[in-house]
């Protein structure tokens, strides 16, 4: 059991949890240089860890777990401390993590109605994810490199992180609704 935890992805997916308070840190004290070095490697620590998962057959329900906490840790910690910092505005920070946290709540409703069920993510919920990273690296990048044709192109991808913040959690809704159902139903 132990060799199926400590797979070289999981220990990859432990090192990005590992960067997070660093990355935090770098953050709070203005090194936004040294934040968007820690961002990209835990960029990379993400892609590689799946890739090995996959190609060295060492999936395991502990990163089927782990890997998405992670990456929704590093995400929604980049937008509370950006937001405390003035670089992101609250009113973005809180619809992120609010959808954050219903899906979280949604999550364990199921869980302890009507038992583990997957629930794997919706075009939309990617694209919300993909929209909150470009959010997070233009964010640091224009606080590393301040070029004034950023500025706009951060309110713009702002609109969008809320547009889709917004569709994945209502087109979540409907799913655990259809689902939670059906449970019913049956």
């Amino acid at each position: 059991m132990k060799s199926r935890i400590l797979t070289v992805p999981n220990q990859l997916t432990f090192l990005r949890l590992v960067f997070l308070p660093f990355f935090i840190i770098a953050i709070e004290y203005d090194r936004y240089q040294w934040a968007l070095a820690i961002l990209v490697v835990a960029g990379f620590t993400d892609g590689l860890d799946g890739l090995l998962a996959r190609s060295l057959d060492q999936r395991t329900p502990l990163g089927a777990y782990l890997d998405p906490i992670a990456d929704k840790l590093l995400l929604s910690s980049s937008f509370f401390v950006l937001a405390h910092k003035g670089k992101i505005a609250w009113w973005l920070t809180i619809l992120v993590l609010s959808r954050d946290v219903l899906l979280l709540a949604a999550a364990a409703v199921i869980l302890l109605t009507v038992g583990y069920r997957t629930f794997p993510p919706s075009i939309w919920g990617k694209a919300a994810t993909v929209c909150e990273l470009a959010m997070v690296v233009l964010v640091l990048v224009l606080a590393v490199w301040h070029r004034q044709e950023l500025v706009s192109l951060k309110e713009v991808c702002g609109v969008v992180v809320a547009t889709f913040v917004l569709i994945s959690g209502v087109h979540y809704a409907i799913v655990v609704s259809r689902r939670l159902h059906a449970e019913n139903a049956s």
